[in-house]
């Protein structure tokens, strides 16, 4: 029996293709899904801005290709003076109570639909880290996984790995580099969009708060 046809992977000998395709489906993929997400982030940013003072749109510097920063665009989740922090520093109390909903399905990120057309960021890829956040960017860089653009969802967030373990975090980032075809990377966005998966995690041990 003749074996069932793979999906086409673009090999990591031809880089340069592998980032026109890669692109193509990115800026293809956002174009249709950034109409259909809106009125979602528009309701989102409502609803944070009735419990909570403060913009309802964050924007954060983080690490992009090849160590270039970029400004990463988010719907907050966690109340307006928590500062710039990794959110597996930060404890859960700081989080909002819309914002906890945000992230359980994963609306914060849905902005983001906007960096990947701009070409900042891609749909599948590592997920962005702070500059503070050195031994991330170290273990990465050593494993050429700073040479992808970073994602909204990947491999590593769909197994629950994320930036408090940089080690595990970058060996499963490294993983990826070399295996994309469309086909891959719809699987890994699909996946993330029917809830499997975690976000960053924050610290479970809840502290006083105000609003």
């Amino acid at each position: 029996m003749a074996e069932a046809q793979r999906p086409s992977i673009v090999s990591v000998d031809a880089p340069g293709r592998q980032h026109t395709v890669k692109r193509t489906f990115d800026v293809v993929l956002a174009a249709i899904g950034l109409p259909v997400v809106l009125p979602v982030c528009v309701a989102a940013a409502i609803a944070i801005r009735i419990e909570t003072e403060g913009s309802p749109v964050f924007i954060q510097e983080r690490v992009g290709q090849n160590k270039e920063p970029i400004r990463v665009m988010k719907l907050r989740t966690m109340h307006h003076a928590t500062g710039d922090l990794p959110s597996h520093e930060v404890s859960e109390a700081r989080v909002t109570r819309v914002g906890k909903f945000l992230r359980r399905v994963k609306v914060d990120e849905l902005p983001q639909l906007w960096n990947v057309l701009r070409g900042d960021m891609s749909f599948v890829g590592p997920r962005p880290c702070l500059p503070s956040q050195h031994e991330v960017i170290e273990e990465r860089d050593a494993r050429g996984v700073l040479a992808l653009r970073p994602g909204i969802t990947g491999p590593s967030q769909l197994a629950g790995i994320d930036m408090s373990t940089p080690i595990e975090l970058a060996e499963s980032d490294a993983r990826y580099i070399g295996s994309f075809s469309p086909a891959v990377d719809f699987g890994y966005v699909l996946q993330t969009a029917v809830g499997r998966g975690s976000g960053d995690a924050v610290v479970r041990t809840p502290s006083d708060v105000s609003t």
